[in-house]
């Protein structure tokens, strides 16, 4: 090697030992400057800081009607939230008591599930074993009473405040810290959607309130308050086994749907949270706040419903459920309290309006319901859905698919008389509803006017001819005995009154005296509202099969709309339902019997002597119809049923009304035409209601 070239390499080695030694002397420098210099400094300020992660709650989708009206949507609200910092207890307990004072103040509630109540000392559980338990679980003697039980957790919580009301006060919030968990990452929420006053005193005065975040999170409203509340549902807070199954997705505190398409379509609803970073001094005092992942709202789902005929169908029902208790329609009261409706299209099987009373309050499940109006909900059975979850005798309105069966088997024609004289002379020789010392029956009828007469004679006759188990295959092949596959959950199947429902329910033969009743649509016959409804449409459209359904579009933050293939395949997962299982297929009707079957139901409505004429003579369009009235189990209590479709020629609509202890089929026809009248945009008329017509005050048309 030369000598040029070695001097060079060692200059090289010089100058970067050099370097080395310049950067090792600036490190060594500024260690020295933190640890010695400056070490305390910084250790008291490392001590007096807490960096946690706070959830940024996502919004829920939106739930509108067919016309894009919101009936479920969130609003941005405050949530009030305490963590557990290093402040003694005497001052959690003074910066709680201020809290609650001045949410008082502002006419804002919190969180009081403190099972004790002061002045009069007293437990609010129901019974002494759940009382025992609680105390079991507090670690209080079973025997102490609830004064002893709250002098012993104002000790656990060494509350020094002597006026009982404000103990208390103190007292309802630390019992939550106790029940719900409570540190300095995991907060617990006093109270929700505060008011902006007690936001603003809780922001200029935050060193009074020491260990407090002011959280804005979204609130889950109903604008239209009970409107379609069995059909939209409710949320409530997730329990412990739903949070044990689900804590990737949901934390402890969520909301999530409990019933209606809240509860069916959870998943599309509920939103992906984002994350709050939150600095926070030792004594309680937020220093900075900053968000790190923003929230994705829930997806928003669209019904068919549509909200003002809704509101017509609900306010219509509970109109004549009330008249009818008060005696204004056939001069008689009647026990009249729940009923349901439907209205549907019939040519897709959108539910256009859905309705079950009495209604309640979705919202309150949200925000938090009080104990006495949950009671006042649960003696009335008012979250019940009666239009899907319960099912009836049919009555009458079973007689077209009798009539069917006839029909289709070549049993009867449309020319096929029944003389209907009195006493039907087989079985066990009942009569017809207008049987009486005066009237004997209606005399020879064909089938179209069976149907707008509502003769029990002439259908006792096809019983007798046909069988039972060929009116059954009719009744399944209209979709009646079997779910309709509406996205909610708690539908009922019915069922259809068959030899094999007996045999198989009972172990016994089936009996002459069955046929006669189940053909008049009594015996074990018990079908839903809703799929009286699907059962209409198909009668209305010549027989052609509907899929039932109320969800008609989601779409996601990008308003992207979800393959409705998808959305069927979660649903019927979440139901635990199959397709086929609710499946009706075209019925292929001959002309003559669909026909020969509208014919009869247009005069029910249209022609003198209909069971339901004197309702609708007035109405500006033909339309078709039918009454029934169900004898139930209780003596004198016979429940209402109108079904029917509009217009008679070229229909759209199928209205299904059903009201629990009506007295008769044709009370319940006036709220069926006042929903008629809404969705054809008539004017209403006053109806001239002929309380003294004959099918009004019998018992089975």
């Amino acid at each position: 090697m030369k000598p040029k070239e070695n001097r060079n390499e060692r200059i090289r080695y010089n100058v970067l030992t050099i370097f080395v030694l310049l950067v090792g002397m600036i490190l060594l420098t500024q260690l020295f400057n933190l640890q010695i210099i400056h070490g305390k400094e910084y250790l008291e300020t490392s001590n007096t800081r807490l960096t946690r992660e706070a959830t940024v709650k996502a919004a829920r989708g939106n739930i509108t009607d067919t016309s894009g009206n919101k009936l479920v949507t969130t609003k941005m609200g405050f949530s009030l939230e305490l963590y557990k910092t290093k402040i003694d207890t005497q001052t959690l307990n003074n910066t709680i008591l201020n809290l609650v004072k001045l949410l008082e103040k502002n006419k804002d509630t919190y969180i009081d599930n403190l099972p004790i109540t002061v002045k009069p000392y007293k437990f609010k559980q129901k019974t002494e074993e759940e009382q025992k338990k609680w105390k079991k679980e507090m670690g209080i003697d079973e025997n102490a009473s609830a004064e002893e039980a709250f002098k012993k957790l104002k000790e656990k919580y060494d509350i020094q405040e002597d006026k009982e009301e404000n103990a208390r006060k103190i007292m309802t919030v630390r019992y939550e810290t106790t029940i719900e968990g409570f540190s300095n990452i995991k907060p617990i929420t006093i109270s929700t959607d505060i008011s902006r006053e007690s936001a603003n005193k809780i922001r200029e005065q935050s060193d009074k309130f020491p260990g407090t975040s002011l959280v804005t999170e979204p609130v889950i409203q109903y604008p239209y308050k009970t409107l379609a509340s069995h059909l939209l549902g409710y949320v409530g807070k997730i329990n412990q086994e739903e949070y044990e199954a689900n804590k990737d997705t949901y934390q402890m505190n969520d909301l999530i749907g409990r019933e209606g398409i809240q509860y069916t379509l959870e998943e599309y609803l509920k939103g992906k949270d984002g994350v709050r970073q939150i600095d926070m001094a030792v004594d309680g005092t937020i220093t900075e706040e900053y968000i790190s992942k923003e929230a994705i709202a829930g997806n928003n789902v669209a019904l068919t419903i549509d909200a003002n005929l809704q509101k017509k169908v609900e306010d219509a029902l509970e109109k004549n459920i009330k008249k009818i208790a008060n005696g204004e329609i056939d001069n008689k009261k009647h026990n009249a309290k729940a009923g349901a409706a439907v209205v549907m299209n019939v040519k897709t099987g959108d539910v256009l309006a859905m309705a079950s009373y009495p209604s309640y309050e979705p919202e309150l499940f949200a925000t938090g319901i009080s104990q006495a109006k949950l009671k006042e909900y649960e003696k009335q059975s008012n979250t019940y859905n009666r239009a899907i979850s319960s099912a009836y005798a049919p009555g009458s309105t079973f007689k077209m698919a009798v009539a069917t069966a006839a029909l289709e088997t070549g049993t009867f024609t449309t020319k096929t008389l029944v003389t209907d004289n009195g006493p039907y002379s087989r079985g066990h020789h009942p009569v017809c509803w207008i049987y009486t010392d005066r009237h004997y029956g209606h005399g020879a009828l064909n089938i179209s006017d069976a149907i707008k007469h509502s003769c029990n004679i002439f259908f006792y006759e096809i019983g007798y001819r046909v069988g039972i188990d060929k009116i059954a295959e009719y009744a399944y092949k209209y979709g009646l005995g079997k779910k309709t596959g509406i996205e909610l959950a708690g539908e009922s199947a019915g069922i259809v009154a068959s030899t094999k429902y007996k045999q198989d329910t009972y172990h016994e033969e089936w009996q002459l005296g069955e046929t006669l009743s189940a053909s008049i649509g009594q015996s074990y016959n018990s079908y839903t509202p809703i799929q009286m409804a699907r059962y209409i449409c198909m009668i209305a459209n010549g027989g052609k099969a509907v899929d039932v359904s109320v969800i008609k579009a989601i779409t996601d933050s990008d308003g992207n709309n979800i393959p409705k293939e998808e959305i069927n395949k979660k649903v019927n997962e979440k139901l635990g339902i199959s397709e086929e299982a609710s499946k009706v297929e075209d019925l292929k009707l001959k002309t003559e019997t669909i026909e020969a079957i509208k014919k009869g139901m247009k005069g029910v409505t249209s022609e003198s002597g209909g069971t339901a004429y004197y309702v609708f003579s007035d109405l500006d369009m033909v339309i078709a119809g039918k009454t029934g009235s169900a004898e139930t189990e209780e003596k004198d209590k016979v429940n209402g049923w109108y079904t029917g479709f509009a217009p008679y020629n070229n229909p759209e609509i199928a209205v299904v009304v059903f009201i629990e202890n009506a007295g008769a089929g044709g009370n319940v026809a006036p709220s069926a035409k006042e929903i008629m009248q809404e969705y054809f945009g008539m004017n209403s008329k006053k109806v001239n209601e002929n309380v003294t017509a004959i099918p009004n005050v019998l018992v089975y048309n």
